[in-house]
């Protein structure tokens, strides 16, 4: 059976649709949650792939989350063993910083839902070219990254250039939320910090008129998200047996 660690934030940030797709795949999931046990530093050599969660938190707010600079250790030490990783949100732009590109504001946030185009290197990526074309995937970021040193460009937005990116073969950034099902958007409503959030950004719609987009397009977007993260699944699956090399 293969091993899979996953590195959360908060609560309300989980695997979603993955976690039953993952588990039917026969994988045995781990948590290590950062908000309740800042300090843990996980093996990641007895894994067999990673899948790092989003948060509130950003990049440049080490001093007070001190383990989003262990996260980042760890994500090189899965890179240096070709762990297949899968970053989402806040978990690409760990990814990207690992691999020693910026990680600052974007010129806007980006809560709800909107277009997401894969690049001509998307439409041939294995996992990515599931996009097709325009999609319309969910959000909540303020923050993006540049793409990092030899990883190829695979997708973008109009107000975020940057949304998916894959270095080598199974090294996955997703900037967007395909995760997300549809009480999984709702309770994120619900969560103080979030509906702040949204208020606080005037030209953004409301939350009630963004829960109305959630029931147009979260049936396409589930669709969606079984095809590409089946795919990241089978990646994995068809992986080489690894050997858990010494650390360093």
């Amino acid at each position: 059976m293969k091993r899979l660690l996953v590195f959360q934030h908060v609560p309300y940030e989980v695997l979603g649709k993955l976690d039953p797709m993952l588990r039917n795949a026969g994988f045995r999931i781990r948590y290590v949650n950062f908000g309740r046990d800042p300090e843990t530093l996980p093996d990641v050599s007895k894994y067999d792939a990673m899948v790092i969660l989003g948060g509130p938190m950003c990049i440049s707010q080490s001093d007070a989350y001190p383990h989003l600079n262990i996260e980042i250790q760890c994500i090189r030490n899965a890179i240096e063993q070709n762990i297949p990783i899968l970053g989402i949100c806040l978990g690409a732009q760990l990814i990207a910083a690992a691999l020693g590109a910026k990680v600052y504001s974007n010129h806007t946030k980006e809560i709800g839902w909107y277009d997401v185009t894969p690049t001509q290197e998307g439409l041939r990526d294995p996992v990515v070219r599931h996009l097709g074309g325009h999609e319309q995937i969910f959000q909540w970021h303020g923050d993006t990254f540049d793409i990092p040193p030899g990883a190829v460009h695979l997708a973008s937005s109009p107000d975020c250039a940057n949304q998916a990116f894959r270095f080598g073969d199974n090294i996955y950034g997703f900037q967007f939320h395909l995760e997300v099902d549809q009480p999984m958007v709702e309770r994120w409503f619900t969560i103080p910090s979030m509906l702040k959030e949204v208020s606080n950004t005037g030209y953004l719609k409301s939350a009630e008129e963004m829960l109305k987009q959630t029931q147009q397009h979260i049936n396409a977007s589930t669709e969606l998200g079984e095809k590409t993260f089946g795919a990241f699944i089978e990646l994995i699956k068809a992986a080489p047996k690894r050997k858990a090399m010494p650390s360093r």
